[in-house]
């Protein structure tokens, strides 16, 4: 340690504590995607993603986690749900660690309990709890005014103890912009301070404070700020990251300083060296004022940082923020799906049948005129929130008291769902004009699975050469409309053999990092600079390649924290983030994207085979390819007899309610090496649930849909074939730019492909 620089004692191993700010790492649960998982929190890891928050006193740094949670909670207090709750049932749900367990403290405090009886409830800290309780002294001490009477001091007193505008705008029942003119006509604005990085130059994380003094000189150099993803969580992971990180490098290049905004310590953008500034600061409308008010760039990038920054993008462009690229009111415009319908319709686009309802009488209305199945969901939401595969009236109702609580503000949406369609995605970059397609990608799982979770191969497989002409012409249509000025993503279906739009969102999405990976086009970098003013045509290297290799994205689930959970995917996104398989075939492909993910699929062994009805006709070609390489099937009684009346030996197992040795014996004691179970569905009178469940208990590769089975058992047999080695990314690219036919190649050990070193991750790596 004596040879590793120390910014203020020389050399490291003279380190001592000191400072005057604090820290916080607060954790982001979620809870809310999995309805049947108990919020207990134990020696399970449950957390999906975290958040760091940097104050001058415990209490502002505390409040600042909460709001850089982005759970919709601007402060400890002033949750509706807990403040019907009485004192004793509190106390009582105190008992057991959940990840509400904070705000239900704080409302008992609110309440009357005391530290002590709090200490001995929950075991956390005195000292942490008195805290708390100096916040909720302040907070009851405000409330005993009215807005317009409270004195000056007590409101710099509430910013100094970390309360955002925002929560105390919901205090007085004022508007937002009410406290922060207010604040700053007393002279309470937000100060800068920062934290050194040791042996390192000029280089630190700032951090905003109500306490104190400003210490943050501000460059007169041109400069541009970028909004970051926030946390990880269900539906968004670091792949926002990769964008952000490669805005800042391209803006480095073009002559810019750039300032990232952002409070995920997991990620690179809050690395201090990415950026020529970096404010580890909440993805709040206040918080980004006043980084923007103090270093006054020339503009802030939005679409990089996934749903939180479009979110407040029209309200800092309110307050006279500049929003390069896609304006607020085209972004709002793709997320109105009765104007984005309308819009469709002029441009002779198909779309499935669809109708916005308000109320649960206009839901009931729509849903006779279309017909059902229905996909439901609420409106301006990331990550397919709250969206539902709807099969009758009953469940219709269920569902419209539901998704009031998921967006409450904006109406209910409700689409045809088009059974058995092949889903595709394009990633795009548009310069208001004119726009280049990167990737069209193909959805190994029909539609019904959201993007997110379900896998996807670059180049197509199926796709006829029309509806791939057909795509890129709406892509640019669509993109031209809404007036796309950096990227864009959209959402097909193939149904019937048209091409239906299901969504557009002009911004960077999930998949702009493998979309990039494997075309070797940097689009993230491309489309910042087309985003400072530069054009398609600005970028030779924007052409058509025929891929000599296929790749294969497959998502990473976080089930095997949920035990309880049943891991049956559909419209709503459970994928934590994602890998990615790369290879001369799809099969191989594929296989090394599962293996990657922690689904090692077997080369020998027995395969379960139990499908619902309407499965079994697509199950034959898949079950004879199962057996042609070797493996024993087991099946349940209906799959069981109609694979025997087709000529494929297989053996009979029961069900769980049939008697023993049955399923679950079977998976038990391990002689189950893969299992292929589709559900039955909502009428059926036995659930399944607990095969998928006991699979991914006892780690046993489980598929549930036949699309998916399919591509594990080309995959498998590819495996079972090959004998070839991996090679780098890099090559790959050589394979690229010569058109040479891709074969894979390695090094002379004669390793099996995927055991040697390197990265799957397909959202990292931001070289």
């Amino acid at each position: 340690m004596d040879e590793i620089p120390y910014w203020r004692k020389g050399t490291l191993e003279k380190y001592e504590p000191w400072g005057d700010y604090v820290v916080i790492k607060f954790a982001r649960w979620a809870f809310e995607k999995f309805p049947q998982a108990k919020d207990v929190l134990g020696t399970q890891m449950r957390a999906v993603g975290e958040v760091m928050s940097i104050g001058k006193t415990f209490k502002e740094a505390f409040q600042k986690s909460i709001r850089s949670l982005e759970i919709k909670r601007y402060g400890l207090g002033g949750a509706k749900d807990f403040k019907t709750l009485s004192l004793e049932r509190l106390k009582e749900r105190l008992a057991t660690p959940s990840s509400e367990r904070i705000f239900m403290m704080y409302e008992a405090q609110r309440k009357g309990a005391g530290v002590e009886e709090l200490y001995k409830l929950t075991y956390i800290g005195r000292w942490f709890i008195n805290e708390m309780k100096d916040l909720v002294e302040l907070e009851k001490e405000l409330l005993t005014y009215p807005w317009k009477k409270l004195p000056d001091e007590k409101l710099a007193k509430a910013k100094e103890y970390g309360f955002s505008d925002r929560y105390l705008a919901g205090l007085f029942n004022v508007k937002e912009n009410v406290v922060r003119k207010r604040r700053i006509d007393i002279g309470k604005y937000g100060r800068f301070d920062a934290v050194p990085v040791s042996g390192v130059k000029n280089a630190a994380y700032y951090y905003s404070t109500y306490i104190g003094e400003d210490k943050v000189p501000v460059s007169p150099n041109k400069k541009i700020l970028i909004l970051g993803g926030g946390p990880n969580r269900i539906g968004q992971g670091i792949e926002f990251d990769y964008t952000c990180v490669h805005a800042a490098f391209a803006l480095r290049d073009e002559g810019y300083e750039s300032i990232m905004v952002n409070c995920n310590p997991e990620t690179v953008s809050t690395d201090y060296d990415t950026s020529n500034k970096l404010y580890f600061e909440p993805l709040t409308v206040e918080d980004v004022l006043t980084i923007y008010e103090k270093e006054k760039p020339e503009g802030v990038i939005v679409q990089f940082g996934g749903q939180t920054p479009l979110n407040i993008a029209k309200e800092l462009k309110d307050n006279g923020v500049n929003i390069l690229g896609t304006t607020p009111e085209s972004i709002h415009f793709a997320e109105d799906r009765e104007r984005f319908r309308e819009k469709m319709i002029a441009l002779k686009i198909p779309q499935p049948e669809s109708g916005t309802a308000r109320s649960l009488n206009e839901a009931i209305n729509i849903a006779k005129r279309i017909g059902y199945p229905l996909m439901v969901r609420p409106s301006y939401v990331l990550g397919g929130r709250g969206m539902e595969i709807v099969y009758d009236e009953a469940m219709l109702r269920d569902y419209a008291i539901k998704a009031i609580k998921v967006s409450p503000e904006h109406p209910m949406l409700i689409d045809r769902f088009l059974e058995e369609a092949i889903e595709l995605e394009v990633d795009a970059l548009s310069d208001g004009e004119d726009t280049f397609v990167a990737a069209v990608m193909e959805h190994i799982e029909l539609a019904g699975v959201h993007s997110g979770d379900s896998a996807c191969a670059i180049p197509t497989r199926t796709i006829k050469k029309e509806h791939l002409e057909t795509i890129e012409k709406y892509t640019a249509q669509i993109a031209k409309e809404l007036k796309v000025v950096g990227l864009t993503n959209i959402q097909y279906a193939i149904c019937n053999d048209t091409v239906y739009i299901l969504e557009a969102n002009p911004r960077a999405s999930r998949t702009v990092p493998i979309v990039s990976k494997v075309t070797g086009v940097p689009i993230a970098r491309i489309a910042t600079e087309i985003m400072l003013g530069k054009k398609i045509s600005n970028f030779p290297e924007l052409k058509k390649h025929k891929l000599p290799y296929v790749a294969v994205k497959e998502a990473v689930f976080p089930f095997n924290m949920f035990p309880e959970v049943d891991p049956l995917l559909g419209p709503e996104m459970k994928a934590t983030g994602e890998v990615m398989g790369i290879a001369d075939t799809f099969g191989l492909a594929f296989y090394k994207a599962q293996e990657a993910a922690g689904t090692k699929l077997p080369l020998k062994g027995n395969v379960l085979l139990t499908v619902a009805d309407k499965d079994k006709r697509s199950l034959l070609p898949i079950a004879r390819q199962i057996k042609s390489l070797g493996f024993n099937i087991y099946a349940t009684e209906g799959t069981s007899r109609f694979l025997r009346e087709r000529g494929i030996e297989n053996t009979l197992v029961k069900k769980l309610h049939e008697g023993r040795p049955n399923i679950a014996d079977t998976i038990n004691n391990k002689e189950t090496n893969l299992i292929i179970n589709t559900p039955i569905g909502r009428s059926s009178k036995y659930d399944d649930s607990y095969i998928r469940m006991s699979a991914l208990k006892h780690k046993i590769p489980y598929i549930t849909s036949l699309t998916a089975a399919g591509a594990s058992v080309e995959g498998i047999e590819s495996m079972t074939k090959s004998n070839s080695l991996p090679k780098s990314l890099q090559d790959y690219y050589k394979c690229l730019s010569r058109r040479e036919q891709c074969v894979e190649t390695g090094n002379k050990k004669g390793l099996p492909a995927g055991r040697q070193g390197g990265s799957c991750n397909g959202d990292s790596g931001y070289g």
